[in-house]
């Protein structure tokens, strides 16, 4: 936790070194040409999928080399090169950079009235001053990834609409299938965080992150971070997930959930296509949304993944640009992984149809208002309780199975304390 702290310290101190930067920093001359290096968190494409796309990029722009760079600790290690001006020309936007930060580290690549209209989550995500920062590499909904043929072998083949039903599901497949019921992946810790990508789906809220920054006590009974968290708290609890999570292994964990070896995760849609890789059968892989309606409907909250972002202090932005705005349009990245293209006229992709035969009423979450942007991570990072990041959510896994001796009401009590300082701080 004091690392993170001292990281964040440095990043802020940085943003102010280079805000003279601002929209400028490093030579270009517009012609799209020569080097670009490409950072990326996709360490299993580095040697597949993205030379292809290298061939193609330079093939339609003569005298370019794209370079790429694949990052495992890509959170951790970006963090700390971004107090350099060495951390690439084109790279997936860190999730520690807050919205206030962007223009110290970002080139802005128009409007968000100018590019409103042809890409999604460019209103509200990666977005400061009116300003884009970023573009999505691909879209995401939000819910949950499980073995199809596991929870139809225990019974189950509509979508739980309560937690409570939720658990009471994972309990008949531990005691009918044998199956571990639920992975928490606690040991690469990334993706607890995203059981923060239902904020908003829980409630069907859009404007969930907006009042998420305005409330002095978000982990209290019937409130979103409170029955995301509590869940997970539950499933732990009632020895639903793995024996040892200090031993899970992320990359080996798609083939034991394509296998049926493990029945859920809490992983954003992205996921799918990635599952289905490891399965028999795609059809053997289900996507459906957070157990939890409003109003009588499911909610799944559609956002963007990372996004690629230009240096700031980049000697070759134009062709930067160029990768960037290839990517988004002609790449088919997106679909390709099974995820919501950026470009708004794209098709909806075949890994959200699950969500779809179940009603579920897709939200975009709205921007916050004017000096708010990006205000609930903010809070978080600050409070050393990094929403997307799955720190906070350990801890919450350690007491659930006795490794730690706190409780739940314990832990959200103190959880409300450390927000509220924060909020009072940051006012």
């Amino acid at each position: 936790m004091h690392k993170q702290r001292h990281l964040i310290a440095l990043l802020a101190a940085t943003s102010l070194a280079l805000a003279a930067c601002g929209d400028g920093g490093g030579s270009n001359d517009g012609k799209i040409a020569g080097d670009i290096t490409v950072l990326t968190q996709r360490t299993d494409l580095v040697d597949t999928v993205l030379p292809d796309y290298k061939k193609k990029f330079e093939a339609k722009y003569p005298g370019t080399n794209v370079k790429f760079e694949a990052i495992t600790d890509y959170e951790g290690e970006v963090r700390v090169r971004m107090n350099t001006k060495n951390y690439g020309d084109v790279l997936p936007i860190p999730n520690s950079v807050t919205a206030d930060q962007l223009p110290s580290f970002f080139e802005p690549l128009g409007t968000v009235d100018e590019l409103k209209d042809k890409y999604r989550f460019v209103r509200s995500e990666q977005t400061f001053g009116g300003k884009v920062y970023g573009l999505a590499i691909t879209g995401n909904a939000q819910g949950y990834v499980f073995n199809k043929k596991v929870w139809a072998a225990a019974g189950i083949t509509t979508p739980p609409k309560t937690p409570e039903e939720f658990l009471s599901a994972l309990k008949d497949i531990k005691d009918k299938t044998g199956v571990i019921p639920l992975y928490t992946n606690y040991k690469d810790g990334w993706p607890l965080g995203q059981w923060e990508g239902v904020r908003g789906a829980v409630s069907g809220d859009p404007e969930a992150a907006t009042k998420l920054a305005k409330d002095d006590a978000p982990w209290s009974p019937g409130k979103e971070q409170y029955i995301i968290d509590s869940l997970l708290y539950d499933v732990v609890k009632n020895g639903y997930t793995e024996p040892d999570p200090t031993t899970t292994n992320w990359e080996q964990s798609k083939g034991l959930l394509g296998t049926g070896k493990i029945a859920t995760m809490m992983l954003g849609s992205w996921s799918v296509v990635q599952m289905q890789a490891a399965a028999a059968s795609k059809d053997d892989i289900g996507y459906w949304p957070f157990p939890n309606q409003a109003n009588g409907k499911f909610h799944t909250v559609v956002g963007g993944d990372y996004k690629n972002g230009i240096n700031v202090n980049s000697k070759n932005k134009a062709t930067a640009r160029a990768w960037i705005d290839w990517f988004a349009n002609e790449s088919n990245y997106a679909i390709d992984q099974g995820g919501l293209s950026p470009v708004i006229s794209a098709q909806l992709p075949a890994s959200l149809a699950d969500l779809q035969a179940v009603k579920t009423e897709f939200i975009e979450l709205n921007p916050a208002p004017k000096g708010e942007e990006g205000l609930a991570d903010k809070i978080g990072n600050t409070a050393e309780i990094a929403l997307f990041d799955g720190k906070y959510r350990q801890r919450i896994v350690d007491a659930a199975r006795g490794a730690k001796k706190e409780t739940k009401e314990q832990i959200f009590a103190d959880l409300n304390k450390k927000w509220a300082d924060t909020r009072a701080k940051l006012k």
